[in-house]
């Protein structure tokens, strides 16, 4: 019987935190990620735009943060979706990443994004890290960076990543809360060089993660 009672209690606690997570107790959502296309075009510079609007960091959307700097949606979508190769990256200083659209099935809203980088130069080992990420100012504060940050953590996966390292401004509750909620290690707080903020360093293991939490995202993921 007292096993039982356990085994519901731990249950009944996994229940609470996906429902958190995904949406609310009431309001079951599912999210996937998706490469930027032209497709979504309207969609796409509609999400970009709101960033400007609302004087946010345009965090994990890649190159498509171009269109605010004057390139077409076409030049921009370009640079992002070639950031995959090698030799065109090391073109612009920059590491090998893919951009990815954190998608909401219930609506088809485009809701945040995610950056995945490889190959980092050592200054990016330091700080700015693997994994950059971003939801939209009108999502924000609904657990949905969690969701993005797990799925990026797959891709992550699909490139071979079994380590990877994120940061933020120490300042930023959000994001430090979206790391710590994934078991994110800080392995150090310190002043970024590049802009005289001081920086939280977090590292996470790949596998280890997506294991650990998968019975908390699989009923909110695609």
């Amino acid at each position: 019987m007292e096993t039982k009672k356990l085994a519901f209690i731990l249950s009944s606690k996994s229940e609470i935190e996906t429902q958190n997570i995904c949406g609310g107790e009431y309001k079951m959502e599912k999210f996937y990620l998706e490469m930027p296309s032209l497709e979504r075009k309207n969609q796409i510079i509609d999400y970009v735009n709101e960033f400007a609007l609302y004087n946010s960091e345009t965090n994990g959307m890649g190159s498509l943060r171009k269109i605010l700097e004057g390139y077409t949606f076409e030049q921009a979508l370009e640079m992002c979706l070639r950031m995959q190769d090698e030799e065109y990256a090391k073109k612009l200083g920059r590491c090998q990443s893919k951009t990815f659209l954190l998608i909401r099935e219930n609506d088809d809203r485009i809701t945040g994004a995610i950056n995945v980088r490889w190959n980092l130069p050592e200054s990016m080992k330091q700080f700015g890290g693997n994994i950059g990420y971003g939801i939209r100012p009108t999502e924000r504060r609904k657990g949905y960076n969690k969701i993005n940050l797990y799925l990026g953590l797959i891709e992550a996966q699909k490139l071979g990543l079994n380590l990877v390292m994120l940061d933020c401004d120490v300042n930023n509750l959000g994001s430090v809360k979206t790391m710590q909620a994934l078991d994110g290690k800080l392995e150090r707080t310190e002043v970024d060089p590049s802009d005289g903020i001081l920086t939280s360093v977090y590292w996470f293991d790949v596998n280890e993660t997506i294991d650990k939490y998968q019975n908390v995202f699989k009923k909110c993921i695609k």
